[in-house]
């Protein structure tokens, strides 16, 4: 008897050049953090960061020019390179920049406490750390060197954790096979737990949000693996077009049902749909608020690339089965996030329960199962992740008078009349959260309403527009709380930042505006790249 010789392996590198760049980027800044003196490993590991990311994203955009469609596969198929990973890519790297930015933020500003004619001098340290520590300027050198390390400047190890969860991001899209998408899932999340413990200021409610996230996380991944197992058992393969045709050979999928029940919940959890979203208001909320925005921006944008894959390539033989559930699922998301966002008196736990209701959005061009459903959900998935990134880092801003964060809402009562750029940045991005024509969440919600419509969802389509009619309720309410309502008695207070993060905050808008007003050319990009390989 003679065995059928294994294939020799081989790895594209070309095709999978911006995933070598971030990880050798990352490996590089953990050797940073070995071998460098403290006192320059700060502007190394920032320059770092920014260099692999815009360079990644240059070696995105140059495999999208040369790549024929639909795409080619690399590594034994292991890995996909098409239209849709690329765009996805893409745009987790350009958020990744944008939010290396934020986490780069150390000026914080005169102390608001002291009174405009105190003088003052500020302690620099990651903004990622939620440090604001003001100091008297006749502090000696040594003690301002303490301070600093307790608020956390000498936590340069935060750039290589990101960095290795963007490459983690960048193959959770890309995986063509379930094993490649259980070590991509892992990889891109344990140094998401260590970034959400790291806010030195609100030391105990970060640690708990971490615990939390790794907790529930690994559980979700224990349900991920148990269905990677099951669907290995029904099919005999772990490659996603295998799976597809050996479903459509076979007449009962009693265990394959059940595998592919097992590995939603891991991919639902990492996206945050009801009945798996316990953890996002707790962690959104205990997390450093950078952090807080890369990761509701990024995180949903790779794991939602990720599903798309396993649904529109490994399981369209059993769309009748999987699509109610997804039907119930977006219902639930939908209407779970808008009720319990009108509630909330904290405005990073509103925007947390707001992001569980966007979920519930996209899942409606997910339901849809075809190219437009694909097109309009990848331009949902870039619109929204900037308006994420852009909010949370107006709310990164705002402190209270001892230079704490405060994301209070009552205490944000005559902010916009105050700071009026401030406040027109911050209901920008709500109105586009809201759906506000003019604004990108008003194209993305129509693009995927017209998806669900399409592909027989008119019901979903419904409840979807009275979900978003809901959800315009409590964001206006901060609107008017901003600008037509007299100060409170405690008011908080606006830090400057530098030119990088304004220009970083400036970006996002332009984008939610731009793609509110200009949306015809992303639209055509993700038309074009509609199409996963098979």
């Amino acid at each position: 008897m003679t065995s059928t010789p294994m294939p020799t392996p081989s790895v594209e590198y070309g095709l999978l050049s911006p995933i070598f760049i971030v990880f050798g980027i990352a490996i590089a800044g953990v050797l940073v953090e070995a071998f460098l003196p403290r006192r320059v490993r700060y502007g190394t590991q920032v320059l770092l960061a920014l260099g692999g990311l815009i360079a990644a994203f240059v070696a995105v955009v140059v495999v999208g020019r040369q790549l024929d469609p639909p795409g080619r596969s690399a590594v034994l198929n292991a890995l996909a390179v098409d239209g849709p990973a690329l765009v996805l890519q893409g745009a987790i790297l350009l958020v990744a920049v944008l939010a290396v930015l934020f986490f780069a933020e150390r000026y914080r500003g005169d102390n608001p406490a002291a009174g405009p004619g105190a003088a003052t001098a500020t302690v620099h340290a990651p903004a990622g750390l939620d440090s604001f520590t003001p100091q008297a300027s006749a502090v000696p050198d040594s003690a301002a060197e303490h301070e600093a390390e307790r608020a956390g400047a000498a936590q340069t190890e935060l750039f290589p954790l990101t960095m290795l969860a963007v490459g983690g991001m960048l193959v959770f899209p890309a995986a063509n096979d379930l094993l490649t998408m259980f070590v991509a899932l892992e990889v891109l999340s344990l140094p998401l737990y260590l970034l959400c413990g790291l806010a030195r200021h609100r030391r105990l409610l970060s640690q708990e949000a971490a615990v939390k996230y790794f907790l529930l996380g690994a559980f979700s991944s224990a349900f991920f693996l148990y269905g990677v197992a099951l669907l290995y058992g029904a099919t005999d393969t772990l490659s996603l077009p295998a799976i597809a045709d050996a479903l459509a050979g076979q007449q009962k999928h009693s265990t394959a049902l059940l595998g592919i029940a097992l590995l939603s919940v891991g991919l639902l959890f990492k996206v945050g749909a009801v009945p798996f979203h316990s953890w996002i208001p707790d962690v959104y909320q205990g997390a450093p608020t950078p952090i807080t925005g890369f990761m509701a921006a990024a995180t949903k944008v790779a794991a939602f690339g990720a599903l798309l894959r396993v649904f529109y390539v490994a399981l369209p033989p059993l769309q009748d089965q999987w699509r109610p559930v997804l039907w119930a699922i977006a219902i639930l998301t939908m209407a779970v996030g808008t009720v319990t966002a009108v509630t909330q008196t904290d405005v990073k736990r509103m925007l947390a329960y707001s992001s569980i209701a966007h979920v519930g959005f996209i899942l409606t061009g997910v339901i849809a199962d075809n190219s437009i459903g694909l097109a309009a959900t990848m331009f949902y998935l870039i619109a929204y992740s900037f308006s994420t990134v852009g909010a949370f880092a107006v709310v990164s801003l705002i402190r209270d008078a001892h230079g704490d964060e405060d994301a209070t809402l009552a205490h944000w009562a005559g902010l916009g009349q105050r700071y009026p750029v401030v406040g027109l940045l911050f209901s920008m991005f709500l109105l586009a959260f809201a759906g506000i024509p003019l604004t990108s969440g008003f194209i993305s919600k129509l693009a995927v309403f017209q998806a669900a419509a399409s592909g027989g969802a008119v019901p979903l389509v419904i409840i979807g527009v009275m979900a978003s009619a809901v959800a315009a309720y409590f964001y206006v309410r901060v609107i008017v709380l901003m600008f037509f309502t007299e100060a409170h008695a405690e008011p908080v207070h606006v830090v400057m930042p530098s030119f990088w993060s304004k220009a970083a905050i400036a970006a996002c808008a332009i984008v939610t505006i731009g793609l509110g007003v200009f949306p015809q050319p992303l639209l055509d990009l993700v038309r074009q790249a509609s199409q996963f390989i098979s």
